[in-house]
């Protein structure tokens, strides 16, 4: 449910990527325009992430070996609790998958 209405902060993000996609980008050259790109494509991470809820893979990974999040699951293997472990991998290629379809979508095959 989206307490504030509409346009929701994702359809607004879009609404700038969009823009600079099209009016910024086709009006411009040089630098400017590389930097329109870069802007437009870091508002559709930010929009992939605000539409991202399920997040129901990575923290059943987390869960499996113990972690409520990816902050604990970094201190343990800094701190060599899980060495030797080969359940870590699939853990850690779970949230790689996630981030990865956030900030490059289409890059994770299956």
């Amino acid at each position: 449910m989206n307490v504030h209405g509409r346009p929701t902060a994702a359809e607004l993000v879009a609404a700038a990527a969009e823009f600079l996609e099209r009016d910024v980008r086709e009006a411009t050259s040089g630098q400017v325009n590389f930097h329109a790109r870069v802007a437009a494509n870091a508002l559709r991470m930010v929009e992939r992430e605000l539409l991202d809820d399920d997040d129901s893979v990575p923290r059943a990974a987390l869960a499996k070996l113990g972690f409520a999040d990816e902050a604990e699951l970094a201190a343990a293997i800094r701190a060599g609790e899980l060495d030797g472990r080969t359940d870590v991998t699939a853990c850690l290629r779970a949230l790689v998958r996630r981030r990865l379809a956030v900030a490059h979508p289409g890059y994770v095959q299956a």
